[in-house]
C-alpha cells in the first residue's frame, strides 16, 4: 500500500495549519481561480456541484463568491452550508481539496468590493442587480497536493525518474487546517 510515497527519497508530506494553510490556500486558489463548489442537492434539479470563480480569499482565508440567489447552489446552501471545494491549478500540480461551512449574505457594500464588469454577463442588472448574494466560505479542514520547486523542476524530475526508472517525484501534500 501507498508504494509511490515509498519508492519517494525525498520528504513529501507536511500539514499545514493556521498561517502557513491560509497562504498555502491563497497561494492555490490564486492559481486555480476557479473550483468547482460542492453542496449536499436541495432540489431534484441540482446534482450539487458547479464550477465557481473565487473573487478573493481574505487574510482570514476566507473564500467569497459571488451567487444568483435564484441559484440551485442558493437553495442548496439555504438548507445546509456544509461545502467541499475542488481546486486544480495545472496538470500535474495546485490542486487543492477544502471543506467549509458557507454562509450567504446580500451586504452591498461587500457586493460592490467584489464587483467586476465581467459579472454583467450573469448578473444583466449590473452590480445592483437584485439577484446578486455572496456566498462567504470559512475553510476547516482540507487537503493540498503541490510541488517544492516549481513546474519545470517536477517535469524535470519525472523525466529523469522515468528515464532511470526511480522515483524523483517533486511533490508536497498534506492536510490543512484553518
Amino acid at each position: 500500500m501507498d508504494s509511490i510515497n515509498q519508492n519517494q527519497t525525498e520528504e513529501n508530506h507536511q500539514n499545514l495549519d493556521n498561517e502557513p494553510a491560509i497562504k498555502k490556500i491563497k497561494e492555490l486558489t490564486g492559481i486555480a481561480k476557479t473550483c468547482f463548489l460542492c453542496t449536499n442537492p436541495s432540489a431534484g434539479e441540482s446534482n450539487g456541484t458547479r464550477p465557481m470563480n473565487v473573487q478573493e480569499v481574505d487574510e482570514q482565508g476566507t473564500l467569497w463568491f459571488l451567487v444568483a440567489n435564484d441559484s440551485h447552489t442558493y437553495q442548496d446552501i439555504s438548507a445546509d452550508p456544509s461545502v467541499k471545494l475542488y481546486f486544480q491549478g495545472s496538470p500535474h500540480s495546485d490542486f487543492l481539496f477544502l471543506e467549509g461551512t458557507a454562509i450567504l449574505s446580500a451586504d452591498k457594500a461587500r457586493i460592490n468590493e467584489l464587483w467586476n464588469p465581467i459579472m454583467k454577463t450573469w448578473f444583466t442588472e449590473g452590480e445592483d442587480d437584485p439577484r446578486i448574494a455572496l456566498i462567504r466560505v470559512s475553510p476547516e479542514t482540507g487537503y493540498y497536493w503541490d510541488n517544492k520547486h516549481g513546474n519545470v523542476i517536477a517535469g524535470i524530475k519525472m523525466a529523469i525518474g522515468a528515464a532511470i526508472g526511480k522515483t524523483l517525484d517533486d511533490s508536497i501534500e498534506g492536510d490543512i487546517t484553518v
